[in-house]
C-alpha cells in the first residue's frame, strides 16, 4: 500500500505539500503541485479512510440500534436515516 510518504518521496517534496495539493488548504506552486499529482497517478495512491478517521478522532459513521429489522417500520426507519445521512445537504 502507497503511503503518503512514498508520493512525497517519489515527488521529491514534503509530505506538507502532498497534503496541501490534496487538500487545497495552502497554495502550491502549479508545478511543484503538477509533480505532487503525478506522483499520486503514478503510484497509485489513495488515501486509507481508516487512517484518517483513527487520526482525527472521527469516523463519520452512524450507529443505529433496531428492536427487530424484519419489521417493516424499522426497516422503513432505518432507510430514512441512511438517505439522510447520505445526501449531499448533510455532508
Amino acid at each position: 500500500m502507497t503511503t503518503i510518504a512514498d508520493v512525497a518521496r517519489y515527488a521529491g517534496v514534503s509530505v506538507a505539500t502532498v497534503s496541501h495539493v490534496m487538500n487545497r488548504t495552502r497554495h502550491v506552486e502549479p508545478e511543484t503541485a503538477e509533480r505532487v499529482r503525478a506522483a499520486i497517478t503514478a503510484l497509485r495512491y489513495s488515501p486509507n479512510s481508516l487512517a484518517r478517521s483513527l487520526r482525527r478522532g472521527e469516523t463519520k459513521t452512524i450507529g443505529l440500534l433496531l428492536p427487530d429489522n424484519s419489521n417493516p417500520f424499522f426497516a422503513s426507519v432505518a432507510r430514512q436515516i441512511e438517505d439522510a445521512a447520505s445526501s449531499p445537504a448533510t455532508r
